[in-house]
């Protein structure tokens, strides 16, 4: 099998999970039905695949794929029912009111903004539970804990909260974080004409998926976050101790 771009985190007879990169879609859309989709990937090394579930294309994380028609009817079903524990890491702007609580707001997609979602009276009831990890002085790294499964929801919900998830272009003020910007002294190096950002992207991970499946067997599967995002929780905790 040719090297695969992102890390198979679990896999047996029915199933397997991996840790997917941000930037990538699960699926294709109708502008691009290549092979730079996790499904057209894993499809090219397995032969069929069946989507269970996605996560957005800037959200890195645990994504499950089912290997035959019965595994994704269990596996589907359980995602239907809420019977999936469903954790996400997000690195935030600022630091939270409270340490932890629930988001009860439901959602809708906005009107005239396409694929954009909005708190909304008569929308789709979601729910997302939600505790601080680390705090610092301009960030906090919070853990989601999600009921429901709506688009945008932890994004939608964290901007409601008051702290928008870090480099969201969407919800949030979309600024790469910069090194200059949590460091007194900071110089570029003698090649570089600009700074590159430590962290460019949507800072959301979807970090654990608790299970029982059909056979009885329980899982509690992990995917450790990206380079990117966990080079700058060392560089936060550095500053927070100096």
């Amino acid at each position: 099998m040719a090297k695969l771009p992102f890390e198979i985190v679990f896999e047996n007879d029915d199933f397997l999970a991996i840790n997917k990169p941000s930037g990538m879609l699960v699926l294709p859309d109708r502008h691009d039905n290549s092979l730079s989709s996790v499904k057209g990937i894993l499809e090219a090394a397995y032969g069929h695949i069946f989507v269970v579930h996605r996560i957005d294309k800037d959200t890195s994380g645990l994504v499950i794929f089912a290997k035959n028609a019965e595994t994704h009817k269990y596996l589907s079903d359980l995602f239907q029912n809420r019977q999936i524990e469903k954790r996400y890491w997000g690195l935030v702007n600022g630091q939270l009111r409270e340490e932890s609580g629930s988001v009860m707001e439901p959602l809708s997609e906005h009107p005239v903004k396409k694929g954009t979602m909005i708190i909304h009276a008569k929308g789709k009831a979601s729910h997302t539970d939600y505790k601080v990890l680390q705090s610092y002085p301009k960030y906090s790294l919070v853990e989601y804990h999600i009921h429901t499964g709506r688009t945008h929801q932890i994004r939608v919900h964290s901007k409601f909260v008051g702290n928008a998830i870090v480099c969201d272009p969407i919800y949030g003020d979309g600024k790469p974080v910069l090194i200059s910007s949590l460091k007194k002294k900071f110089n570029l190096s003698k090649n570089e004409l600009e700074e590159r950002p430590i962290l460019g992207r949507l800072g959301l991970h979807a970090y654990s998926l608790k299970f029982e499946d059909q056979h009885g067997t329980k899982h509690y599967l992990k995917a450790d976050i990206f380079k990117d995002m966990r080079a700058l929780l060392q560089q936060l905790e550095k500053n927070k101790r100096d």
